[in-house]
């Protein structure tokens, strides 16, 4: 888009609950280049004004950690939760060997998407397609640049195939980083499903690549009890010890799924930069140890929320607000209010910025142009400009416009260059054939 865009007569957005009525927005060339009171900014020849009409700006919002391809293979129905991890993994596994690189691209367009028109500006994902770990990497790559979502993406590798196969599935998720380190929206990072399906000669390869490329690295962390089991076991280390001394914990890494971690262990994590991303949500439906979470919601640090590919952000924070209500009654969260701030946007904000290098997550001059437009107008007290239950009224409001590198992506509740119901068509023809090679119907 040539000029610029111009956000007019806005409220603004701010993660301690106030709230700036009647500003304006400048962005230019993907960062907010001005905030200011509207009447100092007037509209320029060329410019695209977005007439906010008091509609409340927020930061875009980071899905922190999801499956948008293989979240649609098996959606989470009774007979699936009901079923054993193992019974459950082995079913994934099935399923997802059974992807091709078109399969990934139809589905991830239909992912980001949806992301989008719930105001989800980043997602970082980790896909799982063993038999083509590049096309695939690639395949989402195009859909997410064709939509305009920012996409850091990852490969699901694991040892239970072999060490060859799993060697070269985590060569090409290398090759893949390494091609895309200076994409503005789309970043590579390498992964590996979890401790206790890989061997240390997987992680240990993982490691060096990470060493080399400066990459992220994305996993689940403790995932339940059989990841806990299995790796005490076979390797004699808890998850979190041996992830630790293979070099695989820090600022680099994003752990999703901490259902099983010790106090201690969620202090460990703390101290050592890495990244955990919560799904309170879908920890509750996955695992009847979900309550072991708590011990990573009690030390909150560099902490954000994820989907898992089901359901929306919205759902995960009101689950994460069931969970830290405990903590808050039992003393061990004082301040439940900007907990669930930090969780919603200061925690994911950081990773943002950890991911691409530039300021992101305010409405603020000189931070990151992903934005969104709700349709709420938030009451605030004159004096302060205090909002009680600011965050409340934002993940209950409708989104308008969803802005990604300052490119509009929603505008008024629609889809820019595509439309929502050929994707979904797309979408579940791709599902239909990859379920009838799959027999799920049998």
């Amino acid at each position: 888009m040539e000029g610029r865009l111009l956000l007019k007569n806005c409220a603004v957005f701010r993660a301690d609950g106030r709230v700036r009525h009647g500003m304006a927005v400048v962005v230019e060339e993907g960062i907010i280049r001005r905030v200011a009171p509207d009447a100092e900014v007037p509209v320029l020849p060329g410019d695209w004004e977005v007439a906010c009409r008091g509609r409340l700006v927020a930061p875009g919002l980071v899905d922190c950690h999801s499956h948008m391809v293989n979240g649609q293979l098996l959606p989470p129905n009774g007979d699936f939760l009901l079923r054993q991890p193992r019974s459950r993994l082995e079913r994934m596994r099935g399923v997802a060997n059974l992807l091709t690189a078109e399969d990934v691209e139809i589905l991830t367009r239909f992912a980001a998407a949806r992301a989008l028109l719930d105001g989800v500006s980043l997602v970082v994902d980790h896909l799982s397609c063993p038999t083509d770990v590049a096309g695939g990497l690639e395949a989402q790559a195009r859909a997410t640049n064709t939509l305009g979502i920012r996409l850091v993406t990852s490969h699901s590798t694991h040892s239970l195939d072999g060490a060859a196969v799993a060697d070269s599935q985590a060569d090409a998720n290398a090759d893949f980083v390494r091609r895309y380190r200076e994409h503005p929206r789309v970043r590579g990072a390498l992964g590996f499903h979890a401790s206790y399906t890989c061997e240390d000669s997987l992680l240990s390869r993982i490691a060096g690549h990470r060493q080399e490329l400066n990459a992220s690295v994305v996993f689940h962390l403790a995932e339940n009890e059989d990841d806990l089991s299995t790796t005490y076991a076979t390797h004699g280390r808890r998850v979190v010890p041996r992830l630790d001394a293979l070099g695989l914990l820090g600022p680099h890494a994003i752990a999703g799924y901490p259902r099983a971690v010790e106090r201690s262990e969620a202090e460990r994590l703390a101290a050592s930069g890495t990244f955990i991303a919560l799904t309170p949500r879908a920890t509750r439906s996955m695992d009847r140890a979900a309550e072991s979470a708590d011990g990573a919601l009690s030390s909150l640090h560099l902490v954000g929320l994820g989907t898992g590919g089901h359901g929306t952000l919205q759902e995960e924070l009101a689950g994460a607000l069931v969970s830290m209500l405990s903590l808050a009654r039992s003393g061990r969260m004082p301040d439940l209010d900007d907990s669930l701030a930090h969780l919603f946007v200061s925690g994911p904000a950081e990773l943002c910025t950890r991911l691409y290098g530039k300021p992101s997550g305010g409405v603020d001059e000189g931070s990151i142009a992903d934005l969104v437009v709700y349709d709420a107008i938030p009451a605030a007290d004159p004096e302060t400009g205090y909002s009680p239950f600011l965050l409340g009224q934002l993940v209950a409001a409708r989104v308008a416009w969803t802005i990604v590198d300052g490119r509009v992506c929603v505008r008024e509740g629609q889809l820019l260059g595509s439309d929502y119901v050929d994707l979904a068509r797309d979408a579940a023809a791709a599902l239909a054939r990859v379920w009838s090679r799959a027999r799920l119907g049998s």
